[in-house]
């Protein structure tokens, strides 16, 4: 059984004949008759009466309703792709990370809300592990997160490398450390630190760099905020390892001082700490055009390498 069938069989229902159901179709009459034998064949029942008129029997009038929603449905699925791919999307969502909500996205936005108007836009502030969580469950259409191994455990996954930034250390302005223009390895460990919650790829990217360098983590609280951590580190006592974007406010904030790792020689690795930020999405939602267009526009707003 074949779609053509069934609106063969449904146009010849509304006519009341083989010819003008082939004229409604744009086939011969030939085709028409050879379809509406082949459905026939396929549900063992005859379902016109072949007269002057081609009458439904009892067995296609029973049919009729089933088919007409059948075809309607069709039509329904048919005009929905149509609009996807000519970008006329209910919405757009999106998920990412904190400092690129607050920071990287506004102007983004703004554009796009500008050439998309009919597009209702929708952006979650997330961690990376859950970001990429949601865009796989296809939940959001695109999600910008810290680069790490999940992101590209998906081969139909699309990734863009938007820029890398330093891990640098946000303490009070008061705290001992403070002393220090960049602060020593064998000195920051001595310090308990506010990080984030399980789930979060900078809580990853900090546990497995201290296990790298075989010190023990002092974690002494665990957040989600960005407000929240500076308003813990402003206490004095905590401090918290962060990327240069989450600390664009901090740096404006007199009661706290951010301060950058030391080289230091004789611990491989610890002076060129970073983090890379990228964008991900699916190969086939890269051929929607708002989804597309979205794509490029993060991709000119947000330059390679962030500079502070």
């Amino acid at each position: 059984m074949r779609l053509e069938q069934l609106q063969a069989f449904l146009s010849i229902a509304q006519t009341g004949s083989f010819q003008q159901a082939a004229k409604q179709c744009g086939v011969t009459q030939s085709t028409i008759s050879r379809q509406i034998q082949a459905l026939e064949a396929d549900l063992e029942v005859e379902l016109f009466n072949r007269s002057t008129h081609a009458k439904l029997t009892l067995a296609g009038e029973k049919l009729l309703p089933r088919v007409h929603k059948i075809c309607q449905e069709w039509e329904f699925a048919t005009q929905e792709l149509a609009d996807l791919m000519g970008g006329k999307q209910p919405e757009l969502c999106i998920a990412a990370i904190h400092s690129v909500c607050a920071y990287y996205l506004p102007p983004v936005l703004q554009k796009f809300c500008h050439h998309y108007p009919a597009v209702q836009l929708r952006v979650t502030s997330l961690g990376s592990d859950r970001s990429l969580k949601v865009l796989k469950d296809g939940l959001v259409d695109l999600a910008i997160v810290m680069h790490n191994r999940f992101a590209s455990l998906s081969k139909e996954m699309v990734i863009e490398l938007l820029y890398e930034e330093p891990i640098e250390v946000l303490i009070a302005a008061n705290h001992p450390l403070a002393e220090y223009e960049s602060i020593p390895w064998l000195e920051l460990i001595r310090y308990p630190q506010v990080v984030f919650k399980d789930g979060y790829g900078m809580r990853r990217l900090i546990e497995d760099k201290f296990e790298y360098m075989k010190v023990t983590l002092k974690a002494a609280l665990e957040l989600n905020t960005l407000d929240g951590f500076r308003g813990v580190v402003r206490q004095e006592e905590l401090i918290a390892l962060l990327p240069q974007s989450a600390l664009m406010e901090a740096r404006y904030d007199p009661t706290l001082a951010i301060r950058p790792l030391a080289e230091t020689s004789d611990l491989a690795g610890a002076s060129s700490w970073t983090r890379q930020v990228v964008m991900v999405t699916t190969q086939d939602r890269l051929h929607i055009p708002p989804i597309q267009y979205f794509w490029q526009l993060v991709k000119d707003n947000i330059p390679k390498i962030k500079e502070m």
